[in-house]
């Protein structure tokens, strides 16, 4: 049969390649305008959650040497403020799977507005508790928060699924989470200023009027995210039908869908029966303790360090600024490579060998063990990202994303996170804090463990998969990645 001209005119080696290079143009294109609508304003959301959940840690010391600080002023005793710390990170892990369940059923932008507008109004009701006996006050309080924070972060990695493929979105994650790195760094800044130039003012201490202005650019800021939020590619207003097509294409297989159904009982079944992911789990524990445990002590521990009070807060920001760094070149090195499992092990290990080196060096050695804080500070933020990356990545349906990734931040992220805020113990204080060092170092050499085994099982159910095949992977079959 002869074909026509035109036919064989298409089928021309420039033609083709003209063509995918249209095609990689507009899937380029597309990811850009996702970005510029999505990154920004979500890593904005979760640095205003990380300011409003981990400013507690600046508030327990500021102005401690005036006896203006927090523990002072509400009679809380270290384990009682201990107690409040692991309240807020229980009710964390319990209300991390109904959000995300939530999250799909309402509408992203309405839900997450919804938590926004509730953790900044309760956060700045703590700067209102009253009394020398405040410590069931502070402690109901932080459970509240606790509830309305928990379903952010998961919520944020399972946002992204809608919208990313699975090589997308461990450099989109790193820059929400680093934001909570940014807030950090920030946070001691803002309490520096604070404590020097607002103790007192209207009869409050600085540590109350910290909550209080940490907490109003939430309220206000939930306004901006219930109308500007993107929900979903099918249903936003600024793609062209030719690029919602696109989207929808580029996720047919490894993304989540807007009109997919919510988890059925069925599916949780499925997901909770999928023993591989209680292996991501497990390593997510391991990282989840020292995140905690610096995101809370960090002021303490470079306080231990020969930095007093106000200075104290200062040198905070250091060691977040340069985790920050590190973690966004991480995560584009993890997406560009495609070997999230190795640099997750890489970085836990450069992390682990900080706190080693914090454990076993003097105490007095004030500026080498300060360095050792930003290396351990370094490595296990940036290890984080390209583990939930892996994750989202290795799941093969809607329902089943929202579900895993908010078992993985509860049932693996939030124990850990409780055993962070007992590791640093305040009668170590003078000893460097060695047990909360070792802790650290151990889990995140555990981690390191954890992601090459882990890469190990999924390179042998991939073989396998191929074996069975004759090479080819068949139509409809995802091998796991890596």
């Amino acid at each position: 049969q002869s074909r026509s001209p035109s036919s064989q005119q298409q089928e021309t080696p420039e033609s083709l390649a003209a063509s995918a290079a249209a095609a990689a143009a507009a899937e380029a294109s597309l990811i850009r305008k996702q970005d510029f609508r999505i990154v920004p304003l979500s890593a904005s959301i979760y640095f205003l959650c990380y300011l409003d959940r981990s400013n507690i840690g600046n508030a327990k010391i500021l102005n401690a040497s005036l006896k203006h600080d927090m523990l002072t002023e509400t009679g809380m005793t270290n384990r009682q403020f201990t107690i409040a710390l692991m309240i807020f990170l229980v009710a964390y892990g319990l209300f991390e799977v109904p959000s995300n369940i939530l999250l799909k059923k309402l509408r992203p932008s309405r839900w997450i507005a919804f938590l926004m507008g509730s953790w900044g109004a309760i956060t700045i009701g703590l700067g209102g508790v009253q009394g020398q006996n405040s410590y069931a006050a502070v402690t109901g309080v932080r459970f509240l928060l606790g509830v309305f924070e928990a379903g952010l972060f998961p919520g944020l990695v399972y946002y992204l699924t809608f919208w990313y493929k699975g090589d997308e979105r461990s450099l989109r994650v790193s820059f929400i989470l680093a934001s909570a790195t940014l807030a950090g760094a920030f946070g001691g800044a803002i309490a520096f200023g604070i404590g020097k130039g607002m103790d007192q003012v209207s009869g409050l201490s600085a540590w109350r009027w910290l909550f209080i202005i940490e907490g109003i650019p939430s309220c206000l800021s939930a306004m901006l995210v219930w109308f500007y939020l993107p929900d979903y590619p099918e249903t936003v207003g600024w793609l062209s039908e030719e690029e919602k097509e696109l989207a929808r294409k580029r996720l047919e297989v490894e993304g989540s869908k807007g009109g997919d159904k919510a988890m059925s009982w069925e599916d949780a079944k499925l997901t909770l029966l999928d023993w591989r992911l209680y292996g991501h789990y497990l390593i997510y524990f391991g990282i989840s303790t020292p995140f905690s445990s610096l995101s809370l002590f960090t002021p303490s521990i470079t306080a231990g360090l020969g930095y007093a009070d106000l200075r104290a807060q200062l040198m905070t920001v250091p060691p977040y600024a340069v985790a920050y760094v590190v973690s966004i070149l991480t995560s584009y090195s993890a997406d560009r490579f495609n070997s999230r499992a190795l640099h997750s092990a890489a970085l836990s290990t450069i992390g682990a060998a900080g706190f080693l080196a914090s454990a076993v060096l003097p105490v007095d050695a004030y500026l080498s063990r300060y360095g050792c804080l930003i290396v351990a500070a370094s490595g296990a933020f940036a290890c984080i990202p390209p583990l939930l990356g892996w994750l989202s990545a290795n799941i093969f349906s809607t329902a089943a994303t929202g579900l895993a990734i908010a078992l993985n931040i509860g049932l693996g992220g939030a124990p850990g996170q409780i055993a962070g805020v007992w590791i640093y113990k305040a009668n170590e204080a003078k000893r460097g804090y060695p047990t909360g060092h070792w802790v650290n170092a151990a889990l995140l050499f555990g981690v390191a463990a954890g992601c090459i085994t882990l890469r190990l099982y999924y390179g042998w159910r991939n073989r396998r998969t191929l074996k069975a095949n004759g090479g080819v992977v068949p139509e409809g079959v995802r091998l796991f990645a890596y």
